[in-house]
């Protein structure tokens, strides 16, 4: 294991040295809208820059297969029914999107001048145990467990294809195992959750009243997201088996039992980049899903 910055020249050139990787999974990023738009050079950095840097060795070290991960969030505001890989998708709404669509560029441009094989995997907004604690799935269960009060942005009708981590890692496991010169793959669930529908399952399943602030829709929020995954089921077999609602189960349970004794806050201002965990976070057990 080494633990280092994909942006250090030095320390990176030194992994691809001394391991000589035949396939490379890229899956560090900053992640997140809001914050993006509150610092968006730390997006250009670690994630343009980092994808940059990984691709270059790649390329220098004859990798077999290079597969990275993307975001619904390139598709901006798209009014398709379903998200579709053959979209045109030049209007990113934030920094975070427009650096995503930025390493499929580069990653187009890598396949291109050194026959690197280069998957893009775009996520559609992945939840399940140990998610990130700025992300709704995680912070609803969280406060609501508590009982203290959860944002609603919106009218509750804006929809999300939340996709369980599992069906993504089968995701991520299907794309290595699959090279491909260069290929954009959706991966999401195929079908939306709207967030009055989704608040409603996490009082169900943390059988506890939400107490509710609605809030005007964010700057860089997209109205709706859902998959096109019929590129991904006929190259890669992929086809998601976890529904919304049991998936909200298994991270509730999970919550349940790896944070029932202890007390901490992620408030609902604190966003992405690394910084939204408990320090103690690595503490907790890794609780099955099922």
């Amino acid at each position: 294991i080494y633990r280092g910055d994909i942006c250090d020249v030095e320390f990176i050139t030194n992994v691809f040295d001394q391991e000589r990787p035949g396939w490379v999974c890229h899956m560090a990023a900053r992640a997140g809208v809001r914050p993006s738009i509150q610092d968006p050079f730390v997006y250009i950095h670690s994630n343009i820059r980092g994808t940059t840097q990984l691709m270059e060795l790649a390329a220098q070290y004859s990798v077999q297969n290079f597969v990275f991960a993307s975001s619904s969030s390139v598709y901006g505001g798209s009014s398709s029914t379903f998200f579709s890989e053959e979209e045109v998708v030049d209007n990113p709404v934030s920094p975070y999107a427009a650096s995503k669509k930025a390493c499929e560029l580069l990653a187009y441009t890598y396949s291109h001048l050194y026959k690197l094989n280069v998957s893009a995997l775009r996520f559609f907004t992945v939840y399940g145990p140990r998610g990130r604690p700025d992300m709704a799935p995680f912070k609803f269960i969280d406060r609501v467990s508590r009982g203290l009060e959860i944002q609603q942005f919106g009218d509750g009708s804006s929809s999300r294809d939340y996709t369980y981590i599992s069906d993504i890692v089968d995701g991520i496991v299907r794309s290595i195992d699959r090279p491909y010169g260069y290929q954009v793959f959706n991966l999401g669930k195929g079908s939306g959750t709207s967030l009055k529908d989704f608040i409603d399952l996490v009082q169900k399943y943390t059988e506890r009243k939400a107490s509710i602030k609605v809030l005007p829709d964010q700057a860089g929020d997209v109205p709706y997201t859902c998959a096109d995954v019929s590129k991904a089921f006929h190259l890669l077999g992929y086809k998601a088996k976890t529904s919304f609602e049991e998936g909200i189960m298994h991270t509730a349970k999970w919550y349940k039992q790896a944070y029932a004794d202890h007390v901490f806050d992620v408030c609902p201002e604190m966003q992405a980049n690394g910084l939204g965990r408990a320090a103690s976070f690595s503490e907790f057990p890794a609780t099955a899903a099922n």
